[in-house]
């Protein structure tokens, strides 16, 4: 589950749709409680693979003659990161609501296919992208792919796909909402991995050795595999557009229904 997370978190292809695929292969004897928390704290490693390959870009502060000097720029780049993060604080409270009657084959299928219709019909009438560094998101723009983000609420939406569209209907290039959208999920990612290790720990639940250990190695192997999924992402999207990734989705959408359909049927 580390390699898919791992993977599946960066590239605009939903780590729901295969995490929901994978639980059908791999039966884990462990408890919900610690499954639902599983699924969303091995984000963690994800995350740090996002601070280690863009710590330069990210630290507030530098060295300059022997001083300590703050940068105005990554302090307006974190701002932004805030502006964008609004939206998903607002509808975070109906979180473990959208997981308990929409974690199910149905919708994840769904979100997984109109998304990916989406990624083609932008593409098909893309014209030439008029933000191509970070510097020239105005905190509307911001604001606006945080809107985006927060339909990722939705089992199977993707965040960085939903933010991936929502920044290219902007205008912002490929590389810029890439690079954007992977600041964005550290706030987001952080937040609601904190949120779920305090509800497994005050509704009473222990993690027994297996489960700590099952964790532990997910997110390592998360870091590892993100690590080579941002690098891919960004390199890819330098020379080639997002239709691929509207294509995968469409295709891993009618397979997740194939499943249900056949699970239905046993």
């Amino acid at each position: 589950m580390g390699i898919v997370e791992g993977i599946t978190e960066w590239l605009p292809i939903s780590s729901t749709g295969h995490m929901i695929l994978l639980e059908q292969i791999i039966k884990f004897n462990a408890s919900e409680e610690f499954m639902s928390m599983f699924r969303v704290v091995i984000q963690l490693g994800a995350i740090m693979a996002v601070v280690v390959l863009f710590w330069g870009k990210l630290w507030p502060f530098g060295m300059k003659q022997g001083r300590v000097i703050s940068k105005p720029s990554v302090w307006n780049l974190w701002f932004k990161v805030v502006a964008a993060t609004i939206p998903v604080l607002i509808i975070s409270p109906l979180d473990d609501w959208m997981e308990a009657h929409f974690y199910n084959y149905i919708t994840v299928a769904a979100m997984l296919i109109l998304y990916g219709v989406l990624f083609l019909v932008v593409e098909s009438r893309r014209t030439a992208p008029h933000v191509t560094h970070l510097e020239q998101i105005t905190y509307r723009d911001a604001l606006i792919i945080g809107v985006w983000q927060m339909l990722a609420i939705i089992p199977g939406t993707s965040r960085s796909g939903a933010t991936i569209v929502g920044g290219l209907l902007l205008g912002l290039s490929r590389a810029c909402v890439a690079e954007f959208t992977f600041y964005l999920a550290i706030p987001v990612m952080a937040g609601a991995s904190l949120l779920k290790v305090v509800k497994f720990v005050v509704g009473g639940s222990v993690m027994t050795g297996t489960e700590v250990a099952v964790l532990a190695v997910g997110c390592v192997v998360a870091f590892g595999m993100s690590l080579a999924a941002i690098r891919f992402l960004m390199d890819y999207v330098k020379r080639h557009n997002f239709t691929f990734f509207g294509i995968y989705r469409i295709a891993l959408g009618l397979v997740v229904l194939a499943v249900a359909v056949v699970s239905a049927m046993v």
